[in-house]
């Protein structure tokens, strides 16, 4: 490594930055394509950490993003450079995450930043991810440096990449910096683009005070840290802050930078990436995207801000013990800390017992939220089949106003009588998917069972690329495993959530003899219905335990039986004390006997064991 390339990163603190001299910048890509790794050789190279501090992906500060090896929340750091022009350069680096489930958090990240690094696999190229997050990127008007990272595995093609580049992204990839971010070949020479070819801030630090909000954390000792970009102006210490979209005023008690420990400061200038504390009390009084003025003289237009984290797979999460339900409530409590995209609210189920609705931005965010309650917290719980969110389109006169009315569904068992509902719509998605040529059929036969619709083939040298759109119910399930395993692990899935259109929608329903069980209600398509209902119904022939009667195991809509199984009786041998004699005695016994299990039939309760309920939700697999 370069030795002079290193800058003294202690004792810069204070001195106030020339906005020529800043970089604000993020790294983006498809997932493992190298942008923790990239950022951990930025941070080493610019002395951000002493080589006894240094970890492998140092951001990733979660349990679970480093045994993952995903990043989840998007990691800040400033760095200083030491340029070969002399000058001294100011770098905020913001690492995002490349999951389509944390899209949003790609999104805040890039509104702070002037420019971004594409980071390329030079082995794998151009993924779906690599095209959704350089879209935000110039969306954001951002100056993009396309980085060739891993150009030194054996099956690295950095040629066919950059040509990749310029085809699909229609960027131009004859400049992009070959680098092996691992060993750290190269890496002096993307600090060197980011200073030389990506632009530096705007800003007029005499103007009043203008910030954005870019993220927001809570921290034990410090109450809600607050990560803000500076856009004009100076936010200082003992200044009195209002919040712009909330209305809510602050006394700041300290401003600083993260190196990435949390160096404090006296000021933040304008162009700026650094944090506020002021005594904040809960991470949902801080809303991303909301403008931070000065009190006094505040600035006269907003920021445009961002659309909040819209939740769109909800699920149950119950207890395994009813006695865990409050150690439950109070660890959601605590997650909803540092996690303002969860949501949840209490529920109680017939089976189940108390629990809670949650709101997710995706599965792998359900399954991080889920792992993260059973492992920090030593909780069992049971997760219920994922829904999406419906819109219900009421008929006149259907409610008090008597106004058409439209009710959003999160749980199918709420769904009101067919008898007043005009239309149910459910959630659309555009799926981009990129994958090597000789799994194109299957792919194209999944897409065309979950009812897609295409609407692009198109090729990337030996890679096909397919846009189809999709019902998110759709692909809620198990549409990502499948995908995976039908391509072997090589095809890349992105979606964009479209909007809602109409569909012919019902509620099937799980009777168990003749009781409907609330917890297995689902909303499916109706050409799919007497296939699911079938299959549920077999399921749940093998869950249940025999009992002293016949029970029967019905799908139905409605008032309509689509589907049946029956459990049989056990037997008990009710004439074994009868030695020889009339067989008179034998015939009254079993005609008791007859009796009795019709009579059971009418009145007894069916006992199913909980796992029952979690192997039949999962019968999606």
């Amino acid at each position: 490594m370069n030795q002079t390339a290193l800058a003294p990163q202690a004792g810069t603190a204070d001195e106030p930055v020339e906005i020529s001299h800043i970089r604000n910048f993020s790294i983006v890509a498809h997932i493992d394509h190298g942008k923790s790794t990239l950022a951990d050789r930025l941070i080493q190279m610019t002395g951000g950490l002493t080589e006894r501090e240094m970890k492998d992906q140092i951001l990733d500060s979660m349990d679970i993003e480093r045994e993952r090896g995903i990043t989840i929340k998007a990691q800040t750091v400033r760095l200083l450079y030491q340029a070969q022009d002399g000058e001294t350069y100011t770098l905020n680096l913001i690492d995002t995450p490349g999951h389509v489930d944390f899209a949003y958090e790609v999104n805040r990240s890039l509104a702070a930043c002037e420019g971004s690094l594409l980071v390329v696999d030079a082995s794998q190229g151009v993924e779906a991810q690599t095209l959704a997050n350089v879209y935000q990127a110039i969306e954001n008007d951002h100056e993009i440096v396309p980085v060739l990272n891993k150009v030194d595995l054996p099956a690295a093609e950095p040629e066919r990449v950059q040509q990749q580049i310029e085809d699909v992204i229609g960027l131009d990839a004859t400049d992009a910096v070959m680098i092996s971010a691992k060993t750290g070949l190269g890496v002096e020479d993307v600090l060197e683009a980011i200073v030389t070819r990506l632009p530096a801030p705007k800003g007029n630090p005499n103007a009043t005070l203008k910030a954005m909000l870019v993220d927001s954390w809570y921290d034990a000792y410090l109450g809600v840290v607050v990560l803000v970009r500076v856009i004009d102006g100076k936010l200082k210490k003992g200044q009195k802050v209002r919040m712009m979209g909330t209305g809510a005023t602050y006394d700041v008690d300290r401003v600083g930078v993260i190196t990435p420990k949390l160096a404090t400061l006296n000021e933040l200038g304008p162009g700026e990436i650094g944090f506020m504390t002021a005594s904040i009390k809960e991470v949902a009084d801080t809303r991303v995207g909301d403008t931070i003025t000065d009190e006094k003289k505040p600035t006269e237009t907003m920021l445009e801000g961002f659309k909040p984290a819209q939740p769109v797979v909800f699920c149950g999460l119950f207890p395994v013990d009813a006695a865990d339900f409050e150690d439950l409530r109070a660890a959601m409590g605590k997650l909803r800390l540092n996690d303002a995209s969860f949501s949840f609210e209490m529920e109680s189920s017939a089976a189940l017992g108390f629990g809670f609705r949650c709101g997710f931005l995706g599965l792998l965010h359900l399954e991080i939220i889920q792992e993260r309650l059973e492992r920090e917290f030593n909780l069992d719980l049971i997760a219920t089949a994922p829904s999406v969110v419906y819109e219900i389109q009421l008929r006149k006169g259907a409610n008090d106003e008597g106004e058409p009315e439209v009710e959003e569904l999160h749980n199918p068992a709420d769904m009101p009588d067919v008898m007043k509902i005009e239309e149910i719509r459910e959630p659309w998605i555009t799926a981009t998917i990129l994958t090597p040529d000789e799994y194109l059929g299957p792919i194209l036969k999944l897409c065309q069972e979950r009812r897609g619709i295409q609407k692009e083939l198109s090729y990337v040298g030996a890679r096909a690329m397919l846009v189809y759109n999709l019902p998110l119910n759709e692909v809620v399930f198990d549409f990502y495993d499948r995908l995976k395993s039908i391509s072997k692990g090589y095809a890349s899935f992105d979606y964009q959530i479209t909007g809602y259109e109409a569909g012919d929608l019902v509620k099937m329903q799980i009777l168990v003899n003749s009781d409907p069980v609330d917890a297995l209600s689902i909303l499916v398509h109706r050409s799919q219905a007497e296939y699911r209902g079938r299959a549920m119904c077999e399921k749940l022939k093998d869950l249940i335990p025999q009992h002293m009667f016949v029970i029967p195991i019905q799908a139905a809509i409605g008032g309509k039986i689509i589907a049946r199984e029956t459990i049989r009786a056990l037997r008990k041998d009710v004439t074994a004390k009868c030695y020889g004699g009339d067989v008179t005695r034998k015939r009254k016994l079993l005609e008791k006997q007859k009796a009795g299990k019709k009579k059971m039939r009418q009145f007894g309760k069916v006992d199913i064991p909980q796992e029952a309920f979690i192997k039949a939700l999962k019968m999606d697999s």
